[in-house]
């Protein structure tokens, strides 16, 4: 029997339209525009002037303090300006407009096909070399990665998990990954357990990619503690606490971390970029990136350059459609919209999500009529339809209280409630409101 998360979670349609399409090149943009910070945590700093030519890899923004990631160029050429722009979160921040000219990468950079499969760096410079890269965590959350490779004292880390569930519907450039890349994550992941000082891992993919099982599963047995374990279908299982949870069967508690139940979680494509990081010495300028959308003409898979705007991609996959009601940066159920074609490529864009108007039009809601359906599927045991009345009417104290702050914004609470309620919009906002307070009350 197939493992899987106990509590809540949905069965939304798969509609993984580039599960056979491999990875392409998208070709490398007239000029891009990076932000300079793309990760949870502290700005980086800009160290680059308008007028400065820059190659491809090359340091433009670094980190400050411990939980912060630095930012590379994904071109080659000048900088036309340094200037603030909206993200996809829709807040302004600092970003670098490159005018390209030609691809000239840094000198360091290995850019030879070869498969480098020796380890020879240690763990204090496996985390070092990370941090350096700017690599962060893939999967959407944009976690630093020597953050997560650095214990505390005090704390133990005994297991190392790898998600390959990509469980949001549409999204299959991790899957296409690890087809196109296996032997190269395997290594990424033997890095990781290196710089963790641990003996095994555990790699979790859902059951709806037998071939990446199958690939995935022949080429571990040449890697000493990697397993891979096929999962029961059910969203969200690529969230860390569900799936430590159908892994290990070990339960993170409110407010607390995986590592304080001795598990750190990377995704696939943070083990190949850590992989190119410490194998190749290249800096993480570039992801796979899904564009899909069941009206495109040429859905596809592409390895993009950071700060590619996103209209490059939907004209690649064939044109933006005549019945666009929206574009979405992510999965459908965590993704954002976005407001324009100009929005930037950025570390944490998994997938680009071009919906119809019929798709994207929002139902008019109605009374809550205390189903608790929304509480059923709720994958952390919490009271959507409460959570969303209290943000409602800024009762922050007691939203607190009802651990508001647990919700991971999964989604699965609006889309089971029949009575259409912004449920995951009210709590969003209430989220954001009480950890704003939590972090004044703090400061006092």
């Amino acid at each position: 029997m197939l493992k899987t998360f106990p509590s809540g979670g949905i069965h939304p349609p798969e509609n993984k339209l580039t599960s056979n399409i491999p990875i392409g090149y998208l070709p490398v943009p007239g000029n891009v525009v990076i932000p300079v910070s793309q990760h949870i945590g502290a700005p980086a700093t800009v160290i680059v002037n308008k007028g400065d030519y820059v190659k491809t890899g090359q340091l433009i923004a670094t980190g400050n303090g411990f939980v912060s990631s630095n930012t590379h160029s994904s071109v080659s050429g000048k900088v036309s300006k340094i200037d603030t722009i909206f993200d996809t979160t829709g807040y302004k921040q600092p970003a670098v407009f490159i005018d390209v000219e030609g691809d000239e990468w840094i000198g360091t950079i290995d850019r030879s096909s070869n498969i480098a499969r020796e380890i020879t760096l240690s763990p204090d410079e496996i985390k070092k070399r990370c941090f350096e890269s700017g690599i962060v965590g893939l999967g959407g959350a944009t976690f630093p990665s020597h953050v997560k490779l650095s214990v505390p004292e005090g704390k133990k880390c005994d297991i190392l998990i790898i998600n390959g569930v990509e469980c949001e519907p549409f999204l299959t450039s991790d899957h296409r990954l690890m087809l196109e890349k296996g032997e190269e994550i395997l290594i990424g992941i033997s890095i990781l357990m290196k710089a963790l000082k641990v003996g095994r891992a555990k790699i979790g993919i859902e059951n709806n990619k037998p071939d990446a099982i199958d690939h995935l599963t022949k080429l571990a047995a040449g890697f000493e503690g990697i397993t891979i374990h096929p999962l029961k279908l059910k969203y969200p299982q690529g969230a860390e606490k569900q799936l430590i949870k159908a892994l290990i069967n070990r339960e993170v508690p409110s407010g607390h971390l995986p590592l304080d139940v001795g598990a750190v979680v990377h995704n696939v494509g943070t083990a190949y970029a850590v992989y190119e990081a410490v194998q190749k010495n290249k800096p993480l300028f570039e992801r796979v990136v899904t564009v899909t959308g069941k009206s495109l003409s040429k859905p596809c898979n592409y390895v993009v350059r950071i700060g590619t705007p996103i209209g490059r991609l939907i004209e690649a996959a064939g044109g933006m459609p005549g019945d666009t009601g929206k574009i979405v940066s992510g999965g459908p159920m965590m993704g954002k919209a976005v407001s324009n074609l100009d929005v930037p490529v950025v570390k944490g864009t998994s997938g680009i999500v071009v919906f119809s108007e019929n798709e994207s039009e929002r139902k008019e809601p109605g009374p809550c009529i205390r189903c608790s359906k929304c509480i059923g599927v709720c994958p952390l045991n919490l009271q959507p339809f409460l959570l969303m009345k209290l943000a409602e009417l800024g009762m922050f104290e007691r939203a607190e209280k009802e651990k508001i702050t647990d919700c991971m914004e999964c989604g699965c609470c609006s889309y089971t409630c029949p009575a259409n309620r912004p449920l995951l919009d009210y709590i969003r906002l209430g989220k954001a409101t009480v950890i704003k307070l939590a972090r004044q009350r703090n400061l006092k």
